[in-house]
């Protein structure tokens, strides 16, 4: 099997072959899915081991993931080192293969930034995050490529802590293992835990994009949520008039006056967007400055304050879908601050780890779990919310290693994140088309897993608009992750178009003299013809090891195989020195003539795709500027 285990302190190689094998093959899930079943079993110490398999002919893809059962009425021996994924991967000719990554989320500019690292014979690399939050300063998601023109994509589903480890062999492959980086366990009688998830997508291909446009649209197709049969169409968003006064923070001094006046003003300048975005705040004593309260340090009391909020949120709901919107509202209910309702009255479902100021809501608690789903299922229900926005601003691994129980090592992470998954689910089932937001100090829980149930519209806390942070971010996800936003603070073009994406917020002051709600009004509709392509295949157009300087040109191509088109998006940055780079395309119809038109002067050209693809001259005079091109 492609996985690996010590059980009994005996390595499954020296006994899995010994085991009771027994398979269902060729179920269908969903059209272009299949589900195959493998369960190996002890019949001595009663274990079972089941391989979750689900396989993707069109995508050459295949995903599994580990449960381990102890069906005897006695405590199994120790399972430990559990490697989901534990193979050879040979790739045909002794030469080189090469590991394209990106950067987890640290808060900062290279926030997802491609990596890359070419393996020496006898080389390793290892790759986990920080903290408990699975992309962390760690991605997991990959693409393994030879100069052979074959690679594989990986992607590891666990919303926790997981590893992945490359070994560079001697031969013409390379050992890759991936897993949980710390369990160690007895299970108890009729207890289960399930692993991480595990994803390859093969490809063959001498442009390793190939690779990563099939991963694409095969996170689109087959793995993102859907609505009503069809992907999800993650939305454009307008906050509530963000950034109100010191000590005011986030939307603590937000009333319901003022927010149906937002709306109304949204209404005149004909700026309504898909979505009323209410984040953090709302709750009781988020607004009780004089008593040194904001938004974080009231999280646990989740209950509208009915002061500000008088009836609820449910009034500036009914406003949002008067106007033909969805209504958004962020949550954080698993940091729960010890002197908050849910702390004091709710302590018995509460983890507790040295030096914290929070609790950590238990949703390894079966109990606590059914309540905790049934509440904030009702309050969404109660309150009209559409769309829902779960942030996690904490660390998370130190509660669950200070409250293992002995000779259980993994448990904790095991039942929180099986109770992470679940709760997503409940809602998704409850509310059919809802979205959920997937925020942990901005894009700190992006993984397979995570992917499947939900997106990050705001993909990190980085210095808010910053636009060369913003272009980096957009270029390095936009190799594995289609589904991906952030905000806007400015609508000049340099600005607004780093916040480019399959979606949006709107952090503009509509009640600012210096705006203008006609450049407010361009950049919404740029924003809604452009949105499509990045739905579609993406093109590195310029390529460096670090993206994130002032002194260079970041440009990038979307397009779209169906019907031929595609746009070209280029940002010289303050201090590059070139007005003019070439460019090569990829992806066009041998033969054809493409008619190129700048969507700033409306000028239009005509190239051969020889032409395209053997290089195309950009200029921009100005540093500080960009440009868009369309072709067909």
């Amino acid at each position: 099997p492609p996985f690996s285990f010590v059980y009994n302190d005996v390595h499954s190689s020296q006994f899995i072959k010994r085991w009771k094998f027994t398979s269902q093959k060729g179920a269908t899930l969903h059209e272009g899915a299949m589900h195959n079943l493998y369960r190996w079993s002890d019949e001595k110490t009663g274990l079972n081991v089941e391989c979750d398999l689900k396989y993707y002919p069109d995508y050459n893809a295949v995903e599994w993931v580990l449960r381990f059962t102890n069906a005897s009425g006695t405590n199994s021996p120790s399972i430990r080192e559990v490697k989901v994924m534990d193979v050879d991967w040979r790739y045909g000719a002794n030469d080189e293969v090469t590991l394209h990554y990106a950067n987890g989320s640290s808060a900062s500019r290279s926030d997802f930034n491609p990596r890359e690292k070419t393996f020496a014979p006898g080389e390793s690399l290892e790759i986990a995050p920080l903290n408990g939050r699975s992309s962390d300063h760690a991605f997991p998601f990959f693409n393994v490529a030879s100069n052979t023109g074959q690679g594989a994509m990986l992607a590891v589903g666990w919303t926790g802590t997981w590893y992945a480890r490359f070994n560079k062999n001697n031969g013409d492959g390379l050992t890759i293992h991936s897993g949980m980086k710390w369990l160690d366990t007895y299970l108890r009688p009729g207890e289960s835990i399930r692993q991480p998830s595990v994803c390859l997508l093969f490809w063959n291909h001498p442009d390793r994009m190939a690779g990563h446009n099939t991963f694409r649209r095969f996170m689109i197709h087959q793995q993102a949520p859907k609505v009503n049969g069809k992907p999800a169409v993650y939305p454009i968003s307008s906050s509530f008039n963000y950034g109100d006064p010191h000590p005011c923070n986030e939307y603590t001094c937000l009333t319901t006056d003022y927010a149906l006046a937002m709306i109304n003003r949204y209404k005149r300048f004909k700026l309504i967007p898909e979505v009323f975005w209410l984040d953090a705040g709302w709750y009781e004593h988020a607004d009780e400055v004089e008593n040194n309260r904001n938004w974080g340090n009231t999280v646990g009391n989740w209950e509208v304050d009915e002061e500000r909020f008088p009836g609820g949120l449910k009034p500036i709901s009914d406003a949002v879908h008067q106007v033909g919107a969805k209504f958004m509202v962020w949550f954080e209910p698993e940091r729960v601050m010890k002197d908050s309702k849910w702390g004091r009255e709710l302590k018995g479902w509460m983890l507790e780890a040295e030096g914290s100021d929070a609790y950590l809501f238990d949703l390894g608690n079966p109990e606590a779990l059914t309540w905790f789903c049934q509440y904030i299922g009702d309050f969404m229900e109660e309150n009209g919310i559409d769309y829902y926005r779960q942030d996690f601003n904490m660390r998370v691994d130190n509660f669950w290693k200070e409250n293992e129980e002995p000779g259980r090592t993994g448990i904790r992470e095991i039942r929180h994140i099986e109770g992470l998954y679940a709760f997503w689910d409940y809602l998704l089932d409850r509310f059919p088309e809802a979205l959920i937001d997937n925020c942990s100090s901005g894009g700190r829980r992006l993984d397979f897993e995570t992917m499947k149930r939900s997106a990050p519209m705001w993909r990190t806390d980085y210095t808010y608009g910053e636009p060369i942070g913003y272009q980096t971010h957009t270029y390095g996800l936009s190799f594995f992750l289609p589904l991906t936003g952030t905000g806007v603070q400015k609508s000049d073009r340099f600005t607004f178009r780093s916040s480019l994406g399959s979606s949006v917020i709107f952090n503009w002051k509509i009640t600012d003299a210096s705006s203008s709600f006609t450049e407010m009004q361009r950049c919404y509709q740029e924003f809604r013809e452009l949105r499509p392509y990045f739905y579609e295949d993406f093109y590195p157009l310029t390529t460096r090891e670090d993206m994130t300087t002032d002194d260079i040109w970041l440009a990038y191509q979307l397009h779209k195989p169906d019907d031929d088109t595609g746009v070209i998006v280029a940002f010289r940055r303050d201090q590059a020195p070139e007005e003019q780079i070439t460019i090569q395309l990829s992806g066009l119809q041998a033969g054809k003539t493409y008619k190129l038109t700048d969507r700033d002067s409306g000028e239009s050209f005509q190239k051969t795709s020889d032409e395209l693809r053997e290089g195309l001259p950009l200029t921009l005079k100005e540093p500080r500027s960009s440009l868009i091109l369309h072709y067909e």
